[in-house]
């Protein structure tokens, strides 16, 4: 299960777990903190093709015995010294109409994206506190300002960012920082998952419950679709990793990517019903109360 590209007990540079390390805003982030002369521990659930200086671990973030297989891997390594960061980027995401998720997929959702970055973090701590080492999370804007369909991801992240916060305060007493990313727009391989998904969801739904969202949902996912794709490129949160773990002392949140800091004030500055109707112009939604009369109450 484990895969090391480096031998020996311990050696001189800093060392960081980047966890979802084989794609996407993972690899840029253990890319960057290995350019920055990191020792990085990648992490990820698939092999992958990784730079060469790195260490790979494959682990599931939902795997307890997993998760602690790679713990003693790095343990041997790091020795008394420690680490000196952990970036739980790891995550999973669907967009679907709340009413039509199937309970298992919103589980799983929490799982990854929740239990299984604490489940890391828990395992880490030991080794982080001894370096007095940082955890970043990796949240989204999704947790201050959710849109329709996107309920099941901007859920989970809302839930992490409390996880983050509760962390921040326990933790302090040991020098511990724990910082919190939010990406707004960024353009990665999910962008066509999502895509896939929103695809297969159409086609597993039941075809009466389907008449009340298509015409909806598969408007937003192509607006939403349209905005990864012109989105930043995932380097932009690597670098904004690098700089919570480097930082003195780092902020308690970056926000990141494309219209991040715009969406932030806009979900902090408007009232709620103002701030409903704009998300359903931008999204191209339907007003309220002009499907009352749906197929399904007829």
């Amino acid at each position: 299960m484990i895969r090391t590209s480096e031998r020996g007990r311990t050696c001189g540079r800093r060392h960081v777990v980047v966890t979802g390390a084989s794609s996407g805003i993972g690899r840029a982030t253990a890319e960057g903190l290995t350019r920055r002369g990191y020792h990085v521990f990648a992490a990820m659930h698939d092999p992958a093709d990784i730079p060469m200086d790195t260490t790979q671990l494959r682990f599931d973030v939902t795997d307890a015995k997993q998760i602690a297989a790679a713990v003693g891997v790095v343990e041997r390594h790091v020795g008394a010294a420690g680490l000196d960061g952990l970036a739980n980027v790891a995550g999973i995401g669907v967009s679907w109409p709340l009413e039509l998720i199937p309970l298992d997929e919103l589980r799983r959702q929490f799982e990854v994206n929740v239990v299984g970055q604490l489940a890391v973090t828990q395992a880490f701590l030991p080794m982080l506190r001894a370096a007095r080492g940082r955890i970043v999370m990796i949240g989204s804007i999704g947790d201050r300002i959710a849109v329709p369909f996107a309920g099941p991801l901007a859920a989970s992240k809302g839930a992490l960012a409390t996880v983050t916060e509760a962390l921040r305060q326990e933790l302090a007493p040991w020098g511990i920082h724990v910082v919190l990313v939010e990406p707004a727009s960024i353009h990665t391989e999910a962008v066509d998952k999502l895509d896939r998904d929103a695809e297969r969801l159409m086609r597993e739904a039941d075809p009466r419950a389907r008449v009340l969202y298509e015409d909806a949902f598969r408007r937003l996912v192509r607006i939403g679709l349209a905005r990864e794709r012109n989105g930043s490129p995932p380097e932009v949160v690597a670098q904004a990793v690098a700089r919570a773990l480097t930082a003195r002392p780092p902020r308690s949140r970056y926000l990141v990517g494309k219209d991040s800091r715009r969406m932030a004030v806009v979900a902090a500055a408007l009232p709620t019903p103002v701030l409903d109707a704009l998300r359903r112009r931008i999204g191209g939604q339907p007003a309220p109360g002009s499907r009352v009369a749906s197929p399904m109450t007829s």
